[in-house]
């Protein structure tokens, strides 16, 4: 069983939600059909599927034959021309097709006869002409792509009406794949790297979203080593020769100026005002304190005490010293120096307290969405910075650090790394996702639709910089081939997914890589909305697609019903059903927070009857939703 592509839910389901859907019919195209009423005028009730309509024909006919019929006009009304004699409902399906070849004067191909065998089995209508083009596609299908898929994508650009273009069905068919990513990633890097007509800005931005797509915990890794720089520099028993090394790699990373010495690190100058009621940024706070006026001080006040209890990142313990350097400030006189010494205090406190909670808080982001190397930064440096910059200082501080023939600093890195390692959770596979696709910017267009949309950081992501790339007249052949597959990845992604009435599909690919382990994810995420336009999450239908270097092709099929969980892992190996039995009860427990019951997990080997489909893509109940969890 190789599971390179699937079969999406939505299609199979298309039988049961078509019944309710008009037959949209346009001029040319043809459609096998049966005449199940005769009325006066030559108009007769034609079937097609479930669906019925009447329409006029060009010559008499009689009730209960079959035809192929051709749409020769729509209005005022619907107009049939017999493509085909009279067939008996026991004339087999390849009479059938030969007749309609002959007629219509199309080639007798293998790929012809299988495109009409299989819309006329989807009972849909199609045109001379997306039938000659969707041919020339089936002859020259690309390595890995079954004729399968190949019908499969051909029928949704015909149900969809999606124009007949050679990207779209690119794109559909690699929509469909659930593996490949990483490769296509990995030969677009390598091209990219070794080109030199690309502007310098544009390569080196892909270069920056590849990697950070590569290392997705790196910039968690380098806030730790940035916490611990930090703790050492505040630590009165460290060494003066550790606390400059620390100084030195965060100088070279850019977190602190050239300038810095070991006396002044800390302090922030070149203060820009903070409009009222904007605290985010811990170093928002000391810049609103340094820029206040006298007479406004209790305004102030009343900022911090608002901002110090609704930071979630701090521990009550940690908030107690600050609400009371806080009041100690309210009872003295307002002046400049006092203002001077309450920002410089608060501060130290502030830059202790973050850099304590790096460990116990790596994948927690407070209201703002802010985590804690973000409040760091914000202390440490002397100009505000958006999160793509912090990112960017993170990786530059790991990149220093790996690259530094320091033992002191490589410890640090070395601790760093294997606290992450040991910190993978939900919470760490959910930032996983989230970082690589938003780096990869796969709907970057609906995003723009937004208001308040971050334009700096859309412009970062890949898609919208590939279409740049594309549009570069210096591009070689082999990069622009590149950099197109991995176009045509994305854009599958979103061309197969959509809705299907009540019915919504999500197509996620997603290439992982966790501390060398590389891995192919594909999620097909299927479910149904309810009246107040929100998801379902009482009833599930989740499939996961993973490709891992260890436990190599594995599928696991997630099923809830009334909030009934049942999962089903595939995977030829025996030897994980021992390792699997242990997370059962923490899988429990888990779903049981969440309001859900296991039912059970079951662990099975893949059919090896159907080596094209992935057996855990079964017709559906017609009520089916999804609520996914990470």
């Amino acid at each position: 069983m190789t599971a390179t592509s699937f079969n999406p839910i939505q299609m199979q389901q298309a039988a049961v939600t078509s019944t309710n859907q008009p037959l949209a019919l346009k001029q040319g195209q043809v459609f096998h059909g049966t005449i199940k009423q005769l009325y006066p005028d030559q108009t007769a009730e034609i079937q097609v599927g479930h669906q019925k309509f009447i329409a006029k024909l060009e010559v008499p006919l009689k009730a209960g034959d079959a035809h192929f019929f051709q749409v020769t006009g729509i209005n005022p009304q619907t107009e049939l021309k017999v493509v085909t004699g009279p067939m008996a409902q026991t004339a087999s399906q390849s009479q059938q097709i030969n007749q309609l070849l002959e007629s219509m004067n199309l080639p007798k191909t293998a790929e012809m006869q299988q495109l009409l065998a299989h819309f006329m089995k989807a009972q849909l209508p199609i045109s001379k002409e997306q039938l000659t083009q969707a041919e020339m596609w089936m002859k020259a299908l690309p390595d890995g792509i079954t004729k399968l898929d190949a019908l499969q994508a051909i029928q949704k650009m015909v149900e969809l009406k999606m124009p007949m273009t050679n990207d779209v069905f690119q794109a559909l068919i690699s929509g469909q794949k659930t593996s490949g990513m990483i490769s296509v990633m990995e030969n677009f890097a390598q091209l990219l790297a070794k080109d030199t007509a690309l502007p310098e800005n544009l390569k080196q931005n892909l270069m920056q979203q590849i990697q950070a797509i590569a290392k997705p915990f790196e910039a968690e890794t380098g806030g730790l080593v940035l916490a611990k720089s930090v703790q050492i520099l505040t630590n009165n028993m460290a060494s003066m020769s550790d606390k400059i090394q620390a100084m030195n790699m965060l100088k070279d990373a850019g977190v602190l100026p050239q300038q810095a010495t070991l006396q002044n690190w800390s302090s922030l100058n070149g203060v820009k005002p903070v409009q009222p009621n904007q605290l985010q940024q811990a170093g928002e706070v000391i810049q609103t304190i340094l820029s206040t006026k006298s007479d406004n001080t209790n305004q102030l006040v009343d900022q911090l005490k608002t901002w110090t209890a609704n930071q979630s990142l701090l521990t009550n313990e940690q908030k107690q010293p600050l609400n009371q350097l806080i009041d100690r400030f309210n009872q003295l006189p307002a002046t400049k120096q006092t203002l001077e010494v309450f920002a410089k205090q608060m501060q130290e406190q502030l830059i202790k307290a973050f850099a304590e909670n790096s460990s116990e808080r790596l994948f927690t982001q407070d209201a703002n969405a802010l985590s804690v190397k973000d409040h760091l930064l914000s202390l440490l440096k002397h100009e505000a910075t958006s999160p793509i910059q912090n990112e960017a200082f993170m990786r530059s501080l790991m990149k220093n650090s790996v690259e530094s023939p320091l033992s002191m600093i490589q410890q640090i890195v070395t601790q760093a790394d294997a606290h992450v390692q040991n910190s993978m959770d939900s919470k760490a596979m959910e930032h996983a996702l989230k970082t690589v696709l938003k780096n990869l910017g796969v709907s970057y267009e609906a995003t723009l639709s937004n208001k308040s949309a971050d334009l700096q950081q859309i412009a970062h992501q890949i898609k919208p910089q590939l279409h740049t790339l594309l549009q570069e007249t210096h591009v070689t052949p082999q990069l622009k081939e590149a950099a197109e597959m991995l176009m045509a990845r994305m854009n599958g992604m979103q061309l197969a997914s959509g809705e299907n009435g009540h019915q919504h599909q999500l197509i996620m690919q997603v290439p992982l890589e966790f501390f060398g382990k590389k891995m192919d994810a594909t999620l097909q995420w299927n479910g149904r909305m309810k009246e107040d336009g929100k998801i379902d999450a009482n009833y599930a239908r989740i499939l996961f697609y993973l490709q891992m270097e260890s436990m190599k092709e594995t599928v696991i099929d997630m099923q809830v019903q009334n909030r009934v969980v049942s999962v089903t892992v595939f995977n030829e190996n025996n030897d994980i059903i021992p390792l699997a039995e242990p997370l059962k009860a923490a899988l429990k427990i888990g779903l049981a927070e969440k309001e859900y019951q296991l039912s059970g997990v079951f662990i099975k080997q893949f059919e090896k009857s159907q080596p094209e489909k992935t057996p855990v893509v079964e017709q559906q109940e017609e009520h089916s939703g999804v609520d996914f969890r990470i």
